[in-house]
């Protein structure tokens, strides 16, 4: 890992098509963007490479998966190389015949594939139907040494669970990345769409407070819906990607609506000031945390 004290990363913010060579291609273009916009480490959003496959429960849709290392990998693989930058992919993952995951690589400045991390939490919920696709995650919470700063990296649902931030946060990482896939269902916007984003952005903010950290989540955009023959009216994306500092703060955010290159200036030096004048790190019980392991008490 190179000793640095700033790095410049970049959330690629886009729509997607139901062709994922185009999809690829398209997301290859905007991280060289990024790169030649300076950004160091650049992030793209869950499942890049296809629309949201899981509005629907499909076996046709497992031939969208793919090995790892595979023809993504390789891809993102050169790019890294050829840019000096440090990509985070996530992908539909082909682990073997009838086992899959949603997973994100983490690729070095030369582009060595330096791991994954598989999605550990895994929503059942209308037009969610993730649970049929993906088996939870069993790698655990990581952390990676890049050149450009050690980092973590969870997967949309994973987001609302503190412990999976404090996890990766203890393992040394210093951004936690979040690629994402979520939106609102059309009938209920009106209603319960301007608390959800809410509550979405906040919980996040509150994981680089708690934490001491950075916070980087790259969302989709556009709507994209409900195959014919299939109830719902599809899920329009939020967007509204961002960078948040070890405070909270929100450096950058994306559009509601529009594809976007988001950049922003993350100085590591904030993590030690943020943690020293906030110590929650230093104050935690851990001597009284046996009973989070259950899941109630009753």
């Amino acid at each position: 890992m190179k000793s640095t004290d700033k790095v410049n990363v970049a959330l690629i913010q886009m729509s997607c098509s139901d062709d994922p060579k185009e999809n690829l291609a398209k997301c290859l273009a905007r991280i060289e963007d990024a790169a030649l916009q300076g950004a160091q480490i650049i992030s793209t959003q869950e499942l890049f490479r296809s629309r949201y496959f899981c509005q629907t429960e499909d076996h046709e849709h497992f031939k969208l998966a793919e090995a790892i290392p595979g023809e993504s990998t390789a891809e993102l693989s050169k790019l890294a190389k050829d840019k000096q930058i440090v990509i985070v992919g996530s992908l539909f993952e082909r682990r073997a015949p009838g086992l899959y995951h949603n997973t994100a690589v983490v690729l070095d400045a030369d582009g060595a594939l330096l791991g994954s991390y598989r999605k550990m939490h895994i929503p059942d919920d209308p037009l969610f139907y993730e649970k049929f696709y993906f088996t939870p995650g069993d790698l655990g919470f990581k952390a990676f040494d890049t050149r450009f700063g050690r980092i973590g990296v969870l997967i949309c649902w994973d987001q609302w669970y503190p412990e999976g931030a404090r996890l990766t946060a203890l393992r040394g990482a210093q951004i936690l990345f979040y690629p994402t896939a979520i939106g609102w269902q059309p009938p209920e916007k009106a209603e319960y769409g301007e608390r959800q984003h809410a509550s979405w952005e906040t919980i996040q903010r509150a994981h680089a407070i708690a934490n001491g950290v950075y916070v980087a989540v790259a969302n989709r955009v556009g709507h994209e819906p409900t195959p014919a023959g299939h109830p719902g009216e599809g899920i329009e994306f939020w967007g509204q990607s961002f960078i948040a500092d070890p405070s909270g703060q929100i450096l950058t955010k994306g559009s509601v609506s529009e594809e976007q290159i988001l950049l922003a200036e993350v100085d590591y030096r904030k993590l030690d000031i943020q943690r020293t004048h906030w110590p929650f790190l230093r104050d935690r019980r851990i001597d009284a945390y046996q009973d989070i392991t259950k899941r109630f008490i009753d």
